[in-house]
């Protein structure tokens, strides 16, 4: 049975919430209708949950097409990363990174590759929408967790969308469960990665989040937000429960400058 199957999420992801799924629990609703991740990234909470229907979107096409071609064409989508798991090399991530494979299942297969074997798993564009992180330590690109039709079992339940959030969580009605991890973006004191979200993800989307998450409450929807512990967010959420929760920072590029990291947490129900 794939309820009692821990999957674990195939890609790896700046800000992912597998660690808050496993230990805050206690912190979800006990009951809901549909699940809703408008910033879905690696889905580690839908992994975690496996709900009976969803909706899981982002406005990245290349992570979406990602978790369509894992639910249509898993095995297909192994066989094609086993390739690239062969072929692996500095040269060879160089050229792949540089590549706009047609078909989708090439994009999803190149996606996944990189996202194993750049540095720390970052995705980070340039101006012109061009991937462009380095490449990393990591030389496998199949891993052990891999159980792709798992993964593409848990998915069957979902829609998949390739949207601005806004539109996804008005799609929230009563007693839905809407789950809200949007990129980190403070009002002032920008540095890091924070800086680089400011460029994806404005102050006044995180003003237009908020706009849109009352109308959600107002509709009877739960929802749950992490966000950056600032001064900046808890004003903006100021109505609502506030839980502060700590992670470990995992992106920086030395190990010094790893720690621990305070997260919020605004519970709207």
């Amino acid at each position: 049975m794939i309820d009692d199957q821990d999957i674990v999420p195939p890609l790896k992801w700046a800000g992912g919430k597998r660690w808050f799924a496993i230990k805050h629990r206690d912190l979800l609703p006990a009951t809901y209708n549909k699940y809703i991740e408008p910033f879905v990234g690696s889905a580690a909470l839908f992994f975690t949950l496996k709900p009976q229907s969803a909706v899981l979107a982002d406005v990245n096409p290349e992570l979406i097409n990602l978790y369509s071609i894992i639910r249509s064409s898993p095995t297909i989508l192994k066989n094609k990363l086993a390739h690239h798991h062969r072929l692996h090399s500095k040269e060879y991530f160089y050229k792949m990174r540089d590549s706009s494979p047609r078909s989708e299942v090439g994009r999803a297969a190149r996606f996944l590759y990189l996202n194993r074997t750049c540095w720390n798993g970052l995705y980070r564009v340039n101006m012109k929408g061009k991937f462009n992180v380095p490449i990393g330590t990591k030389t496998s690109v199949l891993l052990n967790t891999d159980d792709f039709e798992g993964v593409a079992e848990v998915l069957s339940t979902a829609t998949l969308l390739c949207s601005d959030f806004e539109s996804v969580i008005d799609l929230a009605g009563f007693n839905d469960f809407v789950f809200v991890d949007p990129p980190y973006t403070v009002a002032h004191n920008l540095n890091g990665f924070v800086k680089y979200n400011e460029v994806l993800f404005s102050w006044a989307d995180q003003e237009r989040l908020r706009e849109a998450v009352i109308r959600a409450k107002n509709r009877g929807a739960k929802i749950l937000i992490t966000n950056a512990a600032h001064a900046s967010v808890r004003e903006l959420y100021a109505e609502f429960e506030q839980i502060p929760v700590s992670r470990a920072g995992v992106i920086a590029g030395k190990s010094t400058a790893r720690g621990k990291f305070d997260e919020l947490v605004i519970r709207c129900y």
